[in-house]
Order: structure tokens, then sequence, then C-alpha cells
């Protein structure tokens, strides 16, 4: 009989902070890049158009994960979350069961510190206006981790209420508009993916943009062209080249694998970052396991300090 701790969203969040959440996915990257973290693909299970389904398995730091998840846009005019599934936390040495986690709560956690992380990485250094574009509870995250580095966050979302609410709740403020919030220094986009948010033209020289939104099949936040006008970051390029914002341009043949630097390359100094101030940079984010994993063992590393349930399988 194995016991397995049990993570709600609330503990979830209470087990890892906005900064921590960011250094645990710093770690991840670099341990990815050096090839002691792996992951397989992510696998898409799709019900379009009401929504996909994910597999997405990751190995590292004594653990294997599985997280299960869901993305259905439509499912807030229902009253339902857009994101829900599980983590599956198992030690990698005698693959008992440790933990399940709620996959919103790392989910949020996880992209809102890439997005962080990524602009910390590649945005100019004098940059001083950050906005986050959709304050859902992953942009919430990405906001969450700009007011942990000092930074105050300008918020837009169609629901101008929630914007309101998630500036207030993290000292940010309400972009005027949309065009408003896509002009700042640097920008985080995390949206369904259905409308595009940068048309051909509309990105300004010396932004950095974090596109978190976009990642699956048939979903974009920005033009083709405006991508091409930029140097081009992501996660990972094999996930990236098939299911990111830079996936339509891979297929046609418009850039290949060396237009694009992946993010644990820069961090762990293999890869050059921005190259000058007025250069556009762009980060397409897909979401990784290896990300999760690093938000679960997070977890579990404050598990003793949090009055968890458990259950006996």
């Amino acid at each position: 009989m194995t016991e397995v701790r049990v993570f709600s969203a609330r503990e979830v969040e209470l087990a890892v902070s906005p900064e921590a959440a960011l250094e645990a996915v710093r770690g991840a990257f670099l341990a990815h890049d050096r090839g002691e973290w792996t992951m397989p693909p992510k696998l898409y299970l799709t019900n379009y158009p009401a929504g996909d389904f994910r597999a997405m398995p990751a190995l590292g730091g004594g653990h294997a994960l599985l997280k299960w998840v869901t993305s259905f846009p439509g499912n807030p005019a229902r009253g339902l979350p857009t994101v829900s599934g599980a983590v599956l936390v198992s030690n990698a040495e005698t693959g008992e069961l440790e933990a399940l986690l709620d996959a919103a709560a790392v989910t949020a956690l996880r992209t809102g510190a890439a997005a962080v992380l990524a602009a910390e990485t590649l945005a100019r250094d004098d940059a001083s206006s950050a906005s986050v574009i959709g304050a859902g509870v992953n942009g919430r995250a990405a906001a969450a981790g700009f007011a942990a580095r000092g930074r105050r966050p300008s918020i837009w979302d169609l629901d101008g209420e929630r914007a309101r609410r998630v500036a207030d709740e993290l000292g940010g403020t309400v972009a005027g508009s949309l065009e408003e919030a896509t002009r700042a220094d640097i920008v985080v986009t995390v949206t369904p993916g259905r409308e595009l948010l940068f048309v051909d033209g509309s990105l300004e020289p010396g932004q950095h943009v974090s596109l978190m939104g976009a990642d699956g099949p048939g979903k974009a936040e920005i033009a083709p062209g405006e991508l091409v006008r930029a140097r081009l970051f992501c996660d990972e390029w094999e996930q990236a080249s098939h299911s990111g914002e830079i996936a339509a341009l891979v297929s046609t043949g418009r850039i290949g694998r060396g237009e694009v630097t992946e993010l644990g390359a820069v961090l762990a100094g293999a890869a050059p970052g921005r190259q000058s101030g007025e250069e556009i940079t762009i980060f397409d984010s897909t979401g990784l396991a290896i990300q999760d994993l690093a938000i679960a063992i997070a977890c579990l590393e404050r598990a003793a300090e949090l009055d968890l349930p458990s259950v006996t399988l």
C-alpha cells in the first residue's frame, strides 16, 4: 500500500510562491539543456472546436511525472475553468506514486514563471513598461511573477472587471486599451489564441514579447509576418516547431532550426540572447512537462509544512 499526497490548487499556491516558481523553472530549463531532465513530445487528443486533451510526461530530479490536462476555451461561458486535470508524480527509482496535484494550478505557476523568465532574459536592459494581455489564471500568474520581481505590470483583458481585480490584487494598473498594452517594452500574451493581437507592422523596435497562449495547432496571437521581423526563441524546438506560433512558418520552410534559439541554451550561456537594443525578441512558449515537473518537485519539498490530505493506493 502506498500513501499518496494530494495537493489541491490552494495547496499548490501555498507551497510555491511566484518567486520560487521562477527559480524552479529556470532550473528545469538548465537541467533539460544539460540533458539531465528528459521528456517525450506532448501528446494532443483533440476534440475541436470544443477543446483538447494533453498528456505530458517528464523524468528528472529523482521523479517521473505525467500531466493529463485540458484546454477548453469555451468553458468560462459555462461557468467552468478553461484548464483542468491532474499531475501524477512518481519516485523514479521505485516507480511508487508519490503525489497527485491540481494541474491548473501547476500550469498557471509554470506558465507565469516561463513568461517572466523569458522576459528577464531577452528584454532590453532599460525596458521599463510591462503588460500582460489576458487576466485569466495563467495571466494572473504572469502578472504575479512581474510583481514578485518588483515590476508593476499593466493588465488588459476583454473582461475589464477581471483585469481590474488582478491589477488591484497585485499592485498593477489597467491598460487603457489593447493597443496600449501591445506597445509596452515587455508584453506577455496569455489568451486563447483565437484572434491576432499583433498584426503586420505592429511590433516596435526593442520590444520583447512572450507568446504564451498559442500552445496548440490552429492557435495564433501574432501574424506570421511579425515573427520573421524578430529574433526568435522557444521553450523547446521539437514541440514549438509542431504546435507553437512558429509552426506555420516551419511547415512552409520560411524558418528552420537555425533561426530559433531555445531559451535553455541562452540561460546556460551556450547561445546568445538579445544582441542589440533595437532588436525585437519573441519567446514562443508551448508549455513543457519539465516545467510542470519543476513545480511539482518544489511542492513536494514543502509538503511537510502543509496539512495535506492523502489517499492510500
